[in-house]
């Protein structure tokens, strides 16, 4: 019998009056029992954050960064046990997990230091004018209060970091919703902020059916919320509460342009590969995966069946085996809805190069050229293991398709050219433009966030630390300047 795993309320370990099953995507094998929160143990939680919030807002610098790094040093140590945990729950293969639980490490100690240096203050003459002689200005940063985190599925612990994380180094109690699908991986970092001094109440992790979400999210004791997750849910939640402060993570269709000075075999090769790398891996399920490539007309030819045999050489099934590049997406609803979009293309005239099969709750990577430009392939997240190739003439023709688009998460440009670099960055209408790579990469530390569709606010820890609080100035009066 797998486990019943109890959640965690204002840092203490309880469980509720029901439990729900975690089972794999892979083999529909039971990974654990979870204990669910009853609505009095979530009011409890929630009273209790908003009683410790100054208290917490006031806790030294020092406490906070001694619990973080404890957090990052123990997720090291467990390692191999975490992302096995992540691998069953979840369906992604351990080579993945495995880099997951190193950026977990990584957002922890990024926050440690953050904590140790944030909120500095920033001292502004005021006697540049004749009524200002004598006054000095000085700019602190406090929290807005308590934050409400709500995590997706596709990264069940290190998005959970993102939330947690800078919360805690910003002095903000926390309350995080994990992924009903992927619970258990938020849970483990209860386990270890469990081991810390920090207050009780300021942090809770409560695994909330989404039924429950709409009363938590309208909860005036809780006025930031951090959400990752679908456009339609991230822009319902704002829509609801407009008075509140909302980071919104939503969705993209990544776009990989490949510019005529990328041209030789080597040049074409490392393309291929890191685009069928990074539009399969975690199965496609990331808002930055590569979903169109768009290549100019001078080296269509001659990468399009460089992409095709590299995405053909990815390895797919068991996540468990750490030879598995492509495992499983979360469900087997969400592989059938992958099926239906490719079909609408293929029926539309698109050509299937590779792939178009699915088997349960695993699809086959896929490629496909000539995609018409109004099927939903085109348009929408397709949140799977499915790239779509297209020719361009020229740089504009390229950048003006990347643009065509309801989202601006991620864009990623290969060129050799220096120009071109920064006229990509300032004409494409993306959150983040990689150059030299795919739009997948990302660094935890950096500004992380979209335009258009895809979102408001930045991710990356200092950046949400700076969401999470507000600037008050403090005016001190008849000094010697």
């Amino acid at each position: 019998m797998a486990a019943t795993h109890a959640f965690w309320l204002a840092g203490r370990e309880v469980t509720g009056e029901d439990t729900f099953d975690v089972t794999s995507p892979w083999d529909g094998r039971l990974v654990g029992k979870l204990s669910v929160p009853t609505d009095a143990q979530v009011e409890e939680a929630v009273a209790a954050a908003y009683a410790v919030r100054d208290e917490f807002a006031a806790t030294p610098a020092h406490v906070r960064a001694a619990a973080l790094d404890h957090v990052s040093k123990r997720l090291a140590e467990r390692t191999e046990e975490i992302a096995q945990l992540i691998s069953a729950e979840n369906g992604k293969p351990l080579k993945w997990a495995r880099g997951e639980v190193g950026r977990a490490v990584s957002v922890f100690r990024f926050a440690a230091e953050e904590a140790r240096r944030f909120n500095g203050g920033e001292a502004q003459r005021l006697d540049t004018d004749l009524g200002g002689q004598g006054r000095l200005a000085l700019t602190r940063r406090f929290p807005k209060g308590v934050v409400l985190g709500i995590a997706p599925f596709n990264f069940p612990l290190n998005l959970c970091a993102h939330k947690v994380a800078p919360a805690i180094a910003a002095g903000a109690p926390i309350i995080l919703k994990p992924a009903p699908a992927t619970p258990l991986s938020g849970l483990i970092i209860g386990d270890l902020l469990a081991e810390t001094e920090l207050p009780a109440g300021s942090w809770s992790i409560l695994p909330v059916a989404n039924d429950k979400m709409p009363a938590l999210v309208r909860d005036e004791r809780l006025p930031v919320i951090s959400f990752t997750g679908s456009e339609k849910v991230g822009y319902a939640i704002m829509d609801s509460v407009p008075r509140k402060h909302c980071t919104l993570e939503l969705g993209g269709n990544g776009a990989a342009v490949v510019l005529a000075d990328w041209a030789s075999d080597e040049d074409l090769d490392r393309a291929a590969n890191r685009i069928a790398t990074f539009s399969n891996y975690q199965g496609g399920q990331s808002c930055i995966s590569v979903q169109r490539v768009i290549a100019d007309a001078s080296v269509y030819d001659r990468l399009l069946p460089r992409i095709v045999a590299a995405v053909e050489g990815q390895v797919t099934g068991d996540p468990s085996d750490d030879a598995t590049d492509v495992g499983p997406l979360v469900s087997e609803d969400a592989a059938k809805r992958v099926e239906t979009w490719v079909q609408e293309a293929v029926d539309a005239g698109a050509a299937l190069l590779t792939g178009g099969k699915r088997d349960g709750a695993s699809y086959a990577p896929t490629v496909l050229a000539d995609v018409p430009a109004d099927v939903t392939l085109s348009c929408e997240e397709v949140f799977g293991p499915v790239l779509t190739v297209q020719k361009v003439n020229g740089e504009a023709e390229a950048f003006a398709a990347v643009n065509d688009s309801k989202y601006g998460l991620q864009a990623g440009v290969f060129t050799h050219d220096l120009q071109t670099a920064f006229r990509a960055h300032r004409a494409l209408e993306v959150g983040g433009v990689v150059v030299g790579d795919v739009p997948s990469y990302r660094a935890d530390q950096m500004p992380y966030g979209g335009v258009k569709q895809s979102g408001v606010g930045r991710e990356g820890v200092r950046f949400a630390m700076e969401d999470y609080t507000y600037e008050r100035v403090m005016v001190l009066t008849d000094l010697s300047l």
